[in-house]
């Protein structure tokens, strides 16, 4: 008497290129926008300030798809310089480079390739904004470095993160006043802030292996330096909105903004490392909500004015 038996049917083959394009999906971070909208904010802080209202269509399209583009060259040009430290830690063990799953010749094609379609955006610009955008370069691929050898590389971040602020002002208005700087300030101190929450995730393993962040160098002082940094924030803000004479929908969103960092202190003041990764995502909704009390700002007096 015979029986029957149930097979499972096989999966047909991923096609090669289908497999490489997946791999270089996760090197760019594409499953992850976390990255490319802490890029955005600040970069459509700029442009809405730069222009007192919405910007104009093409600079506005340009900085959103470049934020993206650089965004993702920063994570595969990182990817690269850590390559000998992301095999050992826990969080990042499982990216392409990491694994071997893509090398690092492919990795700086990538980067090439998305840096150049990048400078060809850019290429549609102004002269000035052409110009700042070899600094932006420079500073995008030289920051993955410095964790070698500066316990600073998040102010570096910061500073890299926040150079659309001055592209966006440069491309709109053809000039970099004052108010870009003061709102560049604002930004570094926000983004140190926010990738210190992420270096506290990764502490252990960084100091182990000889790795070097803000989170090591404030060691228990790390919450104090903390509220110092959001603190620097809010008042370089509170100049930004004194200097653009921005009224009570700005303060509004700098209201909500205050409040969203206070809750990240409360879910991360045990440091445990997914509170602290919670904390470091949950800045996105700051972002988020200074862009919303700008824009709305100065969207109401050119419509009802």
């Amino acid at each position: 008497m015979g029986y029957e038996r149930d097979y499972a049917p096989i999966p047909p083959p991923v096609p090669r290129w289908r497999e490489r394009l997946h791999q270089y999906w996760l090197l760019v971070r594409g499953d992850r926008p976390i990255g490319w909208l802490l890029l955005l904010w600040p970069t459509w802080w700029g442009l809405w300030l730069a222009a007192k209202g919405v910007p104009p269509i093409w600079p506005l399209v340009v900085f959103s798809l470049g934020v993206w583009l650089t965004r993702s060259a920063g994570c595969v040009i990182n990817d690269y310089a850590d390559r000998w430290l992301d095999p050992q830690v826990a969080r990042t063990r499982e990216r392409p480079l990491a694994t071997g799953a893509v090398s690092g010749r492919e990795a700086l094609l990538v980067f090439a390739a998305l840096m150049l379609v990048a400078f060809a955006l850019v290429l549609t610009l102004n002269r000035l904004t052409i110009y700042l955008s070899v600094v932006g370069v420079l500073l995008a691929a030289s920051y993955p470095y410095l964790k070698r050898y500066t316990y600073l590389p998040q102010v570096y971040l910061g500073m890299a993160f926040g150079w659309g602020i001055p592209m966006a002002f440069a491309a709109v208005r053809g000039e970099v006043p004052a108010l870009a700087w003061v709102l560049y300030v604002a930004n570094i101190f926000w983004a140190t802030a926010y990738d210190t929450w992420y270096a506290m995730v990764d502490r252990d393993d960084d100091i182990r292996m000889g790795a070097k962040s803000t989170a090591i160098l404030f060691g228990e002082m790390d919450l104090v330096a903390q509220g110092v940094l959001y603190a620097l924030m809010f008042t370089a803000l509170v100049l930004v909105g004194q200097r653009a004479q921005l009224g009570a929908f700005y303060w509004g969103g700098f209201g909500v903004a205050a409040l969203l960092v206070a809750y990240e202190f409360l879910i991360a003041r045990s440091r445990d490392r997914d509170a602290c990764f919670r904390a470091f995502l949950h800045n996105h909704w700051v972002g988020a909500a200074i862009f919303l009390g700008i824009a709305i700002d100065l969207w109401m007096p050119a419509t009802f004015g």
